[in-house]
């Protein structure tokens, strides 16, 4: 019996098909098949969140998610967001925080930082609740919740300037 099937799906606006196993988890397609390598692999059990992209504008756990699962969703990865706006104003306040440290979990904090920032009410508008799925072993968190709070401050003059 073949257990391979037949794939559609986007990432980052690119139109993919991949043949092969549907329980394949996503995070390993990404970074093996797509090459986009950003999104990292860390506890493979869905406890640490370095792996979260976003499927159809939600941060989802990547390392147990078959990529089956995602067959014709839009999944977008830390590459796809990079050039945003918002993404790049999160990047500056993270440095500028210290939110920042060894890095490794980052992708995956700003995967659903992006997400938080662009519909809040998607986590009841609670940013703890939003990285809940997120471990960062190295900041203890207040300096990712300034800088989201200086994003979020940011935004809102921007947008009371457009008013």
């Amino acid at each position: 019996m073949d257990s391979k099937q037949n794939i559609a799906l986007r990432i980052n606006g690119q139109e993919k098909s991949w043949n092969g196993d549907p329980t394949r988890p996503l995070v390993s397609y990404i970074r093996e098949e797509a090459g986009l390598t950003g999104t990292k692999i860390g506890c493979q059990t869905g406890e640490c969140g370095a792996c979260t992209v976003m499927v159809d504008g939600k941060p989802m756990i990547s390392c147990i998610l078959p990529v089956a699962a995602v067959a014709g969703t839009e999944v977008e990865t830390i590459e796809g967001v990079a050039e945003t706006e918002t993404f790049q104003h999160l990047s500056e306040a993270m440095m500028e925080t210290g939110g920042v440290q060894c890095g490794f979990c980052t992708p995956g904090i700003m995967m659903t930082l992006s997400a938080y920032i662009q519909k809040p009410e998607q986590f009841a508008g609670n940013v703890r609740a939003a990285l809940k799925n997120n471990l960062c072993r190295c900041t203890g968190y207040q300096s990712i919740f300034q800088a989201v709070e200086k994003v979020l401050n940011k935004e809102e003059k921007a947008h009371d300037l457009q008013s």
